[in-house]
């Protein structure tokens, strides 16, 4: 019998009716059975800072840095701003990696989907995304890449209409989930 593997979803986008949103809860709804999407919000944390840190962490930061210390693994789902991520979406990236040496996201297997209504998918939020990701000890699914682009066209009412994408999002999550098994597999002792 296989474990059920907890997923910890970081969405970042924060609008009310977000294409990223519909895309994360779509991959809930996919998921193999051995997979538990559930999204972790990120809009109440407070800005990172060490001088809070130091002195008594907010209690929305302490909680967030359990909840991705419990996850097997993180999926991020992120829109793209000005070629990059969101703030929001940084600073929880920040709130978890800290204090130093305590970074909660050390050695979680990880997958990126960036999604935008323009034609680039959200290509740059993707990529500089992977570049955090890679100092912080989480190996990235590499293939397939999911760069979700027109994405006002692909939903209606909040669901999936489109359903090339609908078999996109299954092989993609498929993917993910044989990645973490795969890293748990190979995941080095120290």
């Amino acid at each position: 019998m296989t474990t059920q593997k907890r997923v910890a979803v970081l969405v970042g986008s924060l609008r009310r009716g977000s294409f990223t949103r519909m895309v994360a809860d779509t991959l809930a709804d996919l998921a193999p059975a051995e997979l538990k999407l559930e999204i972790k919000e990120i809009g109440n944390l407070p800005l990172y800072s060490e001088d809070k840190d130091e002195a008594d962490p907010p209690a929305p930061w302490v909680l967030f840095r359990q909840q991705i210390k419990a996850a097997d693994a993180v999926l991020f789902a992120t829109p793209e701003y000005n070629r990059s991520v969101p703030g929001v979406l940084k600073n929880a990236i920040d709130v978890a990696s800290r204090p130093y040496g305590k970074n909660a996201w050390d050695g979680k297997p990880g997958g990126v989907i960036s999604v935008s209504p323009g034609a680039l998918g959200g290509f740059g939020a993707n990529h500089h995304l992977r570049q955090s990701l890679v100092f912080l000890n989480v190996p990235v699914l590499q293939q397939p890449e999911a760069y979700i682009s027109k994405a006002a066209e692909l939903f209606q009412d909040g669901k999936l209409i489109n359903d090339k994408t609908r078999g996109f999002f299954t092989s993609y999550i498929k993917a993910f989930s044989a990645w973490i098994n795969q890293c748990q597999l190979t995941k080095p002792p120290f």
